[in-house]
């Protein structure tokens, strides 16, 4: 029986086996016996480099992974960042609608110019961010983009449209983050 397994490498390069160049005495191996080894050996090349890219493939996908996770991440924070922030910038909007009426007062007047500066800065802040504010009064009412608190009668108001927004709604690249809570109009009985 023949032993079929490669020659043994060495470190001098003259020696046969070492992987490096054939010597005379690697001529003398039978024919049959080099090319079955030969087979053997590009087997296990084939098998060492489909494994070294299954490795590099996972390692790609791990990177792509990682990447994506990262940006859901960031996702994640900066809408819960936007959703504490928003009834901050609701209540800040309530109490300017209901501001009293200017007497007169220079100073007054110059406060009220100021404070209605920041809430459209405010705005802006959320604008830059992709956050936009609902359309509510006069629309139509829509179950997606709205929350009913209450219905009234109404003249002025088709039935199903908004009459009055209680809280404001507030969209991230078109998905609804808040829904905005609204007053419908109803047929007069």
């Amino acid at each position: 029986m023949t032993d079929t397994s490669p020659p043994p490498l060495t470190d001098n390069p003259a020696e046969p086996g070492n992987g490096q160049g054939r010597g005379a005495a690697d001529q003398s191996e039978p024919a049959g016996e080099r090319c079955e080894n030969c087979a053997k050996l590009e087997s296990a090349a084939e098998d060492f480099k489909a494994g070294w890219q299954r490795a590099r493939a996972d390692y790609m996908n791990l990177l792509k992974e990682v990447e994506q996770e990262k940006s859901e991440w960031a996702s994640w924070s900066k809408l819960h960042i936007i959703e504490e922030f928003i009834p901050v910038y609701d209540n800040f909007k309530k109490a300017f609608a209901h501001r009293p009426a200017p007497n007169g007062d220079k100073y007054w007047h110059n406060w009220a110019e100021g404070v209605g500066f920041i809430m459209k800065q405010f705005g802006d802040v959320l604008k830059s961010h992709e956050i936009e504010e609902i359309k509510t009064v006069g629309d139509p009412f829509n179950p997606e983009r709205h929350e009913t608190v209450a219905e009234e009668e109404s003249d002025e108001y088709p039935e199903h449209a908004i009459i009055r927004e209680v809280d404001g709604g507030y969209m991230l690249k078109g998905k609804v983050i808040r829904a905005a809570k609204v007053v419908v109009a109803k047929k007069k009985e």
